[in-house]
């Protein structure tokens, strides 16, 4: 059981933290790279790289649920039970990732050139897509892995895997986009390559990691590579309702800038500018969401129910705390911050003005991500897919009427933030208020 003092959840949540830094650094540097290679470049990568996301976020709501699955079985001290989980979780990724291949590498750019207003785009969104689909075959390892790691509170590995793929990553997409020594000038293409490459060698790194630890022992991880039926039905059981939330919640940022690149070049173009850096607002959520899912798990398979709330309370401080400290940016230096992800200086006002009022909206996510965080670590699932089903629909409904109805301007359009992240805490305040959620095993 992991203690929940502030010294232990920052041991836990730190590296994830980190991590989840070091993968803003990579799309910052990815949007920096395309933005002074070509505005379309720039573009493209952007809602391209949302669809990969999109899917990839799906696969990482069905490890979500691993992670769940594992941190309860320590919880309850069912050792025994986690290599028949650890296998299976293998095969369920398996098909998985080729429903998700098949659909990023063959009907998206099928899609593409009809929801998209400007062909030239569209154009270049499939070539992106259709070489970054590859790196979902990466997450049948790294996912299952990373989930037994963040499980037992070895973020650090984590870290270390995230490290590994932002320097490759930076490296190798200078490199594939402007060319050098042994290779042409790639441009977009070489941003996806080198994206793919990075990814294998994370994955890469973690397989070694558990194939020499003595959690491999320990746990005996790999004592059974046969699929247990009670295994699968537990990871689906939890898993699905986090697969299709992470899908969802995606797949309605990828509508919203489907419809801002419906509204004109400039307003996507600034909007992406947003987009590279928003990622920075979430080191701190991600990294402490992880942890509360990992907490809440453990201590509800312990019953320690009266420790929960001190437990959201510390997560609660450190999360805002943290977004201050990775965020601040944003309202002392918002210039600086645009101009390092596009230089251009027709999208800086614009940009920046926007950049300095979502601010608010980062504060009250992390507020709500930890209520949100703890229905997900509790076991209930479904109370959670329906949680980011009814926001996401709000937040659609909203932008549709901005965008569509109204046509306001860009600066307007991105209040749909507040609204999201607004609905979401609400909701998941009144399930952990009105409904008996503690009840749920698994």
């Amino acid at each position: 059981m992991l203690d929940f003092s502030y010294k232990s959840i920052l041991k836990v949540a730190l590296p994830l933290m980190f991590s989840s830094f070091i993968q803003s650094i990579v799309l910052i540097t990815d949007a920096a790279f395309l933005s002074r290679y070509s505005t379309i470049a720039f573009d493209a990568s952007g809602n391209a790289g949302l669809i990969y996301v999109t899917l990839f976020f799906a696969l990482t709501g069905m490890a979500d649920g691993i992670q769940i699955l594992f941190a309860r079985r320590v919880g309850q001290n069912r050792i025994n039970e986690i290599k028949s989980i650890f296998a299976s979780s293998f095969y369920v990724l398996i098909g998985l990732v080729i429903i998700l291949f098949c659909i990023a590498y063959f009907l998206m750019p099928l899609l593409l050139p009809y929801y998209s207003k400007h062909l030239d785009l569209a154009e270049a969104q499939t070539k992106f897509i259709k070489i970054r689909s590859f790196a979902l075959f990466f997450s049948i390892i790294s996912l299952p892995i990373q989930s037994f790691l963040l499980s037992i509170g070895k973020t650090w590995v984590v870290l270390v895997s995230a490290s590994i793929i932002a320097c490759s990553n930076v490296f190798l997409g200078y490199w594939f986009i402007f060319g050098g020594p042994f290779l042409p000038e790639m441009g977009l293409k070489g941003a996806a390559y080198a994206s793919c490459c990075a990814e294998f060698l994370g994955m890469l790194f973690l397989l070694i990691y558990i194939l020499f630890d003595k959690s491999k022992i320990e746990f005996q991880l790999f004592s059974t590579l046969k699929i247990s039926r009670k295994a699968i039905n537990d990871i689906f059981s939890i898993g699905t309702p986090l697969f299709f939330q992470g899908f969802i919640a995606l797949f309605t940022w990828t509508v919203f800038f489907t419809w801002i690149e419906q509204l004109g070049k400039f307003e996507l173009t600034v909007s992406q500018n947003i987009r590279a850096i928003y990622f920075l607002a979430f080191v701190p959520i991600i990294g402490f969401a992880s942890t509360t899912k990992t907490y809440i798990s453990q201590y509800v398979g312990a019953q320690q129910f009266d420790t929960i709330p001190t437990i959201q309370k510390r997560i609660r401080i450190l999360t805002i705390s943290a977004i201050i400290l990775f965020f601040h940016g944003a309202i002392l230096y918002p210039e600086f911050l645009i101009k390092l992800i596009n230089p251009n200086e027709v999208y800086l006002q614009k940009s920046t003005e926007i950049l300095k009022f979502i601010v608010g909206s980062f504060l009250i996510f992390g507020i709500t991500s930890v209520l949100f965080q703890t229905v997900n670590g509790s076991g209930n699932t479904i109370a959670s897919f329906m949680i980011e089903f009814f926001s996401v629909g709000i937040y659609i409904l909203a932008s549709f009427i901005l965008i569509k109805i109204y046509h306001l301007d860009i600066y307007w359009i991105w209040s749909v933030e507040y609204i999201y992240f607004g609905s979401l805490g609400i909701l998941s305040y009144c399930y952990l208020r009105f409904f008996n959620w503690k009840k749920r095993i698994i």
